[in-house]
């Protein structure tokens, strides 16, 4: 057996198992459940409107919003991320989903954000509750970039039908995105 490679294997599945660790913690993973997701998302609504208020005025007009108050992404080559949250419809939860990724190439380092997906209209949120997994497409429009800036809220929503608000980030990680991100409902 080469040595070299049994090496690089098992670097690749510790680092798995590490991700596989982050990702569990602090997202709510064996905690009170439906009373936990639910208190914090009104935490990150909160922190959300403070710091970008045009995000009120979305809000307003979304049919729904899926909210995910902490998701953990680490990667070394091989990467992934998990959270949880909550979809509310005029303000109300009527959903639990979970956020998952998987990742392959250039990229290192973790970190912590939240994030919130604004269905513009009827049919993507009709197309979000109907799907067995929704998969986040390159078709999503942001409206918080990665600096932290804001767009005007009249531009973009007449622009996509799903619009994503990602902030809060803690620590470091090249190459962050929402494409591909999988949503699946769940009961916590």
């Amino acid at each position: 057996m080469n040595t070299h490679n049994f090496t690089r294997r098992g670097f690749t599945l510790a680092a798995l198992a590490g991700v596989g660790a982050l990702a569990a913690c602090g997202n709510g993973v064996g905690g009170r459940g439906p009373a936990m997701i639910d208190a914090r998302v009104d935490a990150t609504l909160a922190e959300m409107y403070r710091n970008y208020p045009n995000t009120e005025s979305l809000a307003a007009k979304a049919n729904g919003m899926l909210v995910m108050p902490l998701v953990t992404e680490a990667g070394l080559g091989i990467g992934g991320a998990y959270g949880r949250g909550a979809l509310r419809v005029g303000g109300v939860t009527v959903d639990y989903y979970s956020t998952t990724k998987a990742s392959a190439g250039l990229q290192i380092g973790a970190q912590q954000y939240a994030h919130v997906l604004f269905f513009m209209t009827e049919q993507a949120l009709t197309d979000f509750r109907r799907s067995p997994g929704w998969a986040a497409g390159a078709d999503i429009e942001y409206v918080i970039s990665d600096r932290g800036d804001s767009v005007s809220a009249e531009t973009t929503t007449a622009l996509a039908p799903v619009l994503a608000a990602v902030f809060g980030r803690a620590g470091l990680r090249i190459g962050a995105t929402l494409q591909g991100t999988k949503y699946t409902r769940i009961i916590p």
